[in-house]
């Protein structure tokens, strides 16, 4: 089977590239290299020992899309990463994240309309609930008016997938909420290859560690929270790639319930900023440099989800800890040095 996957060559398309194949999935790359690198190709290639196909490709180009589509018509199932994602630099600049975000989302349906393709996985993001009334998250907490328009392109996204499935009942979409994408494959080939300054937090404690930035800053220790910083649901990069082929192929074989359905991916425990420091210093043995600075517009307080709808219903469950994913991110850190 044929899958498309946009923004392959990113943090969370690259590994989920490697699963499929895995799987033995034909896989199809689109990735403008904007926040990515070629090199990503190779550490796939690397880990699977096969060579998915590639194109450079900008999705807000509608016809070079057209032509790709055009020579594709026989995708199985598109998974669909290609987004900006930084919640600061969304807040700086918003027009950049609605017309990357939304527009190339409303072109790759409509590619998928002319040619009458199904089997859509969204990339979502916990940011559409916003502040939740209520911990853990579960998938029926109210979507709140979002935090930055980062997380305002992902209620957009959900919208518009949800409106299409409803005027076409051939199409079958899955929206993935996830909470905090972290660590590396095990190999250390491929993991989290921020350009330029760093937009996640365990980017800049590795870089920190590694002596490429003299501190980290932790936005903020007057939260309402234990230790007064930021609480969110870190999940290993390859959970996370593994439970795109769990709904994809709940989609293939016709398993979903209803053509547009939503899941939350996550551990369902948190962690605030300052557990994971200690974490990190544990398993690198590494003393971190910190200063605690002003909040960050568009952060919220805490976030962690109810797992038990993926749990039970795509019968997926994160497997890996925290210390994992950090060890896996430091190692990979040490690899790029």
């Amino acid at each position: 089977m044929k899958i498309l996957v946009t923004g392959g060559l990113g943090f969370i398309g690259s590994h989920t590239v490697v699963e499929l194949l895995h799987k033995n999935y034909e896989v199809v790359i689109l990735d403008d290299l904007s926040n990515s690198s070629i090199s990503v190709l190779e550490g796939i290639t690397s880990i699977t020992q096969k060579s998915p196909q590639f194109h450079k490709l900008d999705l807000k180009d509608k016809l070079k899309l057209s032509e790709f589509f055009e020579e594709n018509d026989d995708l199985d199932g598109i998974i669909h990463f290609a987004a900006s994602k930084a919640v600061g630099e969304s807040v700086e600049k918003p027009l950049l994240y609605y017309e990357n975000n939304i527009n190339t989302l409303i072109l790759v349906l409509q590619e998928m309309r002319r040619r009458e393709l199904s089997n859509f996985i969204f990339s979502s993001s916990c940011t559409v609930y916003g502040q939740a009334d209520e911990l853990p998250i579960t998938e029926e907490a109210p979507v709140k008016k979002a935090e930055s328009p980062y997380g305002n392109t992902k209620q957009i996204g959900e919208e518009i997938i949800q409106e299409y499935a409803k005027t076409n009942p051939q199409f079958s979409a899955i929206s993935l909420r996830y909470f905090n994408p972290i660590g590396a494959h095990k190999s250390t080939e491929i993991g989290e290859l921020p350009i330029g300054l760093p937009q996640n937090l365990i980017p800049f404690i590795t870089q920190t560690a590694a002596g490429k930035r003299k501190e980290l800053s932790v936005f903020g220790d007057d939260y309402p929270t234990p230790d007064g910083t930021a609480i969110r649901d870190y999940i290993h990069v390859v959970d996370l790639a593994k439970a795109h082929i769990v709904a994809l192929e709940r989609l293939i074989n016709s398993k979903n319930i209803e053509n547009y359905e939503v899941f939350n991916l996550g551990t369902g425990k948190g962690n605030s900023v300052l557990e994971v420091i200690r974490a990190f210093e544990k398993v690198s043995q590494q003393k971190l440099a910190y200063k605690i600075v002003d909040r960050r517009e568009g952060d919220i307080t805490a976030a962690y989800a109810d797992t038990q709808k993926a749990n039970s219903v795509l019968g997926w469950k994160a497997e890996l800890s925290l210390e994992d994913s950090l060890k896996s991110a430091w190692e990979w850190q040490l690899k790029q040095e």
